[in-house]
């Protein structure tokens, strides 16, 4: 079967980074979380004290900055790297997801970012999921899914994600956090967070990982038999 590009995207903690790994591993494609760069470049630009009001200091940040993906052979994951140093953890706290809303609706970032995401999903074969991989990224991806869940199974999954990290975060505050990122990425001038016209729609708020990856695999047999066809 010809190899193709999945796009996934939607809110935070809506699953879409659970089920993307799940999908990458059953159709044996890379798997590229491009919520994780932004984290990364957060990180940076946190530890460098950039000045986000500051264009010219964002792009000299942004010219020093290298993230990629390495595969861990001791669990399998597919972790992050920030100039060669492993941050797959220290992006993942709460003081991160507090800022990387803020850091992402740059236009700099973006672009920066979507560049980099085009050449690692340039010879198809990957599954990426984001804010705008369906719609900025990868248009013309042969499956995209746009996911979502309401907020109040979003927040409970990731107050249950960060426990699992020896992080104890009140509920309240994860709800905040999440409704400010919406905003955030919903209404920001460069690519906004939103359902890209052909993005088949998976609300995840009363279904297992499961039953998420199962659709997406659907949709992906689907598209592959339709591409046959064509031929």
């Amino acid at each position: 079967m010809k190899k193709i590009v999945v796009a996934l995207d939607g809110h935070s903690s809506c699953g879409k980074s659970t089920t993307a790994k799940q999908v990458a591993k059953e159709l044996g494609y890379a798997y590229i979380d491009t919520g994780a760069m932004y984290r990364a470049v957060t990180l940076y630009f946190l530890e460098h004290y950039i000045d986000l009001t500051n264009p010219k200091k964002v792009q000299e940040a942004l010219n020093n900055i290298e993230v990629t993906f390495h595969r861990n052979p001791k669990n399998g994951r597919n972790e992050v790297f920030l100039n060669g140093l492993n941050v797959e953890d220290e992006i993942r706290k709460m003081y991160i997801s507090e800022k990387v809303s803020e850091v992402s609706v740059l236009a700099p970032v973006r672009h920066a970012m979507v560049a980099e995401q085009k050449k690692m999903g340039k010879r198809r074969g990957v599954v990426m999921d984001g804010r705008d991989i369906g719609t900025a990224v990868f248009p013309d991806a042969e499956v995209k899914v746009f996911m979502t869940a309401d907020v109040d199974t979003r927040a409970r999954r990731r107050q249950e994600e960060l426990l699992e990290k020896g992080q104890l975060v009140p509920y309240d505050e994860i709800v905040q956090n999440l409704k400010k990122r919406d905003h955030i990425d919903s209404t920001r001038a460069e690519s906004p967070l939103r359902r890209a016209e052909d993005a088949h729609l998976l609300d995840t708020s009363h279904i297992t990982i499961d039953e998420q990856v199962d659709f997406v695999l659907d949709l992906v047999a689907s598209a592959q038999v339709q591409i046959e066809l064509a031929r």
